[in-house]
């Protein structure tokens, strides 16, 4: 069988700028800036993962985004180690949190917080 890796995450949004920046204040993304086909070009990378910004296009051909819960990919997770004060520090920046810490089984712990184009991002501690 073929050896699968991850090579990205894909966002569109309307404000390619602002959300570059909210990923970086929020999360100390790295904020990849280059040129393609003559186009400006923003992407992220955010714990050793690539995340490749799109502008929605002016034709209204885009669908809004989705309010969670819903089928299809829901939510990406990041790891954390002190969960706790990871959710203190990101409310203390304007992070809008959708589940608070909570531990849905022995071993982990969880919290939810909305990104932009209402984008659902949990952070997880392990091992506790």
């Amino acid at each position: 069988m073929a050896e699968f890796v991850f090579d990205h995450i894909h966002l569109r949004t309307p404000d390619v700028e602002a959300t570059a920046q909210w990923y970086e204040r929020m999360f100390g993304a790295r904020v990849l800036r280059s040129v393609q086909q003559g186009q400006p070009r923003v992407d992220l990378e955010l714990g050793g993962q690539k995340i490749f910004l799109a502008p929605v296009a002016a034709d209204g051909g885009t669908a809004d985004p989705p309010s969670a819960p819903y089928q299809g990919l829901e939510h990406f997770g990041l790891r954390v180690t002190g969960l706790d004060a990871v959710v203190a520090e990101l409310k203390a920046k304007g992070a809008e949190f959708t589940l608070e810490p909570m531990s849905p089984r022995p071993g982990i712990r969880i919290a939810f917080l909305r990104g932009p184009q209402n984008v659902s991002i949990e952070l997880l501690e392990r091992g506790v």
